[in-house]
């Protein structure tokens, strides 16, 4: 073949290959789609506190118990234990409260800051005014729930309305509080509140 129908062949390759090179163009950009996409990091700006209802195994049928306070805080340094229980650590005052309203405490109790013996937990992240609101809530809680009664009034029924008060559906508080907070859990997780979505639960600490 000479050299000039060579010429030709390869003029005429070029000119077939080239339109299909313009019409599959660049890749598109995976930082382009990253840019576009919520970053965690923005979401944890925007939402630096928390609630998390916690059930904590014990000697009897456990406890029910809320945490809360800012995002990566420490106990005591930012974030603090709500939970309604009998006064003392005495067994006496929680016999008696299966037959009588007996006087309560509403902060930590034995156990509740020890990770062994957490056995479920629900955690939902709160912009600054919505943890503005829980807080004031809690104290108003606290202030008026001077007893507990293992039926009428219990830890559940406690957590329940901390969680009422951000808008939460509640489970019946007549439950073990492992499964009080599952359901707490799976009711929320399967309809629609105001708030965030939970956020994944660190697998250990506060």
């Amino acid at each position: 073949m000479s050299m000039t129908r060579w010429i030709v062949v390869l003029t005429a390759l070029a000119a077939i290959g080239t339109p299909a090179l313009a019409q599959s163009g660049p890749e598109p950009s995976l930082t382009t789609a990253a840019r576009t996409a919520p970053k965690p990091a923005a979401t944890r700006a925007s939402k630096p506190y928390f609630v998390e209802f916690r059930a904590r195994s014990a000697l009897s049928y456990g406890h029910t118990f809320a945490v809360y306070g800012r995002v990566g805080g420490k106990l005591g340094s930012g974030v603090r234990v709500a939970g309604l229980h009998p006064f003392t650590d005495s067994s006496i005052p929680w016999m008696i409260g299966h037959l009588v309203p007996v006087p309560s405490e509403t902060g930590a109790s034995d156990g509740d800051t020890e990770d062994k013996y957490i056995v479920a937990r629900y955690r939902v992240l709160l912009t600054e005014a919505e943890y503005r609101a829980l807080t004031s809530s809690i104290k108003k809680l606290q202030d008026s729930s001077p007893v507990w009664h293992a039926v009428l009034y219990n830890c559940n029924a406690f957590v329940a309305d901390i969680a009422k008060s951000i808008g939460l559906k509640t489970p019946s508080s007549l439950q073990m509080p492992k499964e009080f907070i599952d359901d707490l859990r799976q009711i929320n997780n399967s309809t629609s509140v105001s708030l965030s979505r939970p956020a994944e639960t660190p697998p250990h600490g506060l």
